[in-house]
C-alpha cells in the first residue's frame, strides 16, 4: 500500500501504491503514511522526502464508498482527525517534502499536495477540491489549499469543485514546475539535487521558520525570524559558509 526506498543521499521516496482504489486515503493508508512520517521525523539521516503515487492517479481523496457505509458522526471525526494528524506531520518534518504529482489529485488528494513544502507535477495531472459535487464541502483540504493560492481561487475551486489543469495550478501557486510526464522524474530530480546540495542545518532550520512565521503578526515574525538567523550563524556550515564567501572560494559543507 506504501513503498518506501531510500538513496545513498538520505532521499526517502514514500509511494502510494494502491492504484485500483486511486490512492484513496482511507485509514490503511493513511495510517501507513503516518507511520512513515513519524519514523523519519527522528531519523537524522534523512535529507529530503519524495511523496510519489503508482497508477494514473495521485491520489483521490477519502474513499466516498466507505464513508457512505459508516453514517456516523464518530467515524467521521475519528476519520477527518487522522487525516488531518498526518498532514501536519508532513509540515512538522524536519526535511522538505516534495510531492512528485503525476495524475488526478482530488479532494483530500489535492490537500496532500498543497500541504507538501514542493511540488513538480506532469501535464497530465490535474486538481479538484470536488467534494461540494457530493454535497461535501471540502473543508480541511481548504487549510492549506488558502496557504497556496490567492483567496479568491480557492473559493472558486471549494465551491464549484471544477477541474484545473498543471498549468494553471503552477500559475496560480499549487505546484513549482510542470514538465511533460516524460521529464517528471527529471525535473524532480533537480530539485531534489538543488536542496540537498545545501546544508542539512540551514534547510531544517529554514522550513521550521516559514511556517511558524507565516501564523505570526508581522513585528512577531521578524523577531523569531532575526533569532533563528541568528542561531543558524552560530552553525559550523555556516560559519564555513561567510569564510568561503570572505576569500571567495567554494564552500565546504560539512554533509
Amino acid at each position: 500500500m506504501l513503498l518506501q526506498t531510500r538513496d545513498a543521499r538520505g532521499v526517502v521516496t514514500l509511494t502510494l501504491n494502491d492504484p485500483v482504489r486511486f490512492n484513496a486515503l482511507g485509514a490503511p493508508m493513511l495510517e501507513a503514511l503516518q507511520s512513515a512520517l513519524t519514523e523519519l521525523a527522528t531519523d537524522t539521516g534523512v535529507r529530503l522526502v519524495v511523496l510519489a503515487a503508482q497508477g494514473k492517479a495521485f491520489c483521490a481523496g477519502h474513499n466516498l464508498k466507505d464513508m457512505a457505509a459508516h453514517p456516523q458522526l464518530d467515524y467521521y471525526q475519528d476519520l477527518f482527525a487522522q487525516c488531518s494528524r498526518m498532514m501536519l506531520s508532513i509540515a512538522r518534518l524536519p526535511v522538505p517534502v516534495i510531492a512528485r504529482v503525476q495524475g488526478m489529485a482530488t479532494a483530500a488528494g489535492c490537500q496532500l499536495v498543497a500541504q507538501c513544502d514542493l511540488a513538480v507535477a506532469s501535464t497530465q495531472a490535474s486538481f479538484a477540491t470536488s467534494g461540494i459535487q457530493y454535497g461535501l464541502f471540502c473543508a480541511t483540504p481548504s487549510v492549506p489549499l488558502v496557504r497556496n493560492i490567492p483567496f479568491k481561487q480557492a473559493m472558486e475551486m471549494l465551491l464549484t469543485g471544477d477541474f484545473m489543469d498543471a498549468e494553471t495550478a503552477q500559475c496560480r501557486g499549487l505546484v513549482n514546475r510542470v514538465v511533460a510526464p516524460e521529464d517528471l522524474d527529471a525535473e524532480v530530480e533537480k530539485l531534489v539535487q538543488a536542496i540537498v546540495q545545501k546544508p542539512a542545518t540551514a534547510v531544517r532550520m529554514g522550513k521550521e521558520l516559514l511556517y511558524r512565521q507565516r501564523e505570526l503578526g508581522l513585528q512577531a515574525a521578524y523577531q523569531l525570524a532575526g533569532e533563528v538567523m541568528a542561531c543558524n550563524m552560530m552553525d559550523a556550515d555556516a560559519q564555513e559558509g561567510a569564510q568561503a564567501f570572505a576569500q571567495k572560494r567554494v564552500p565546504h559543507w560539512r554533509q
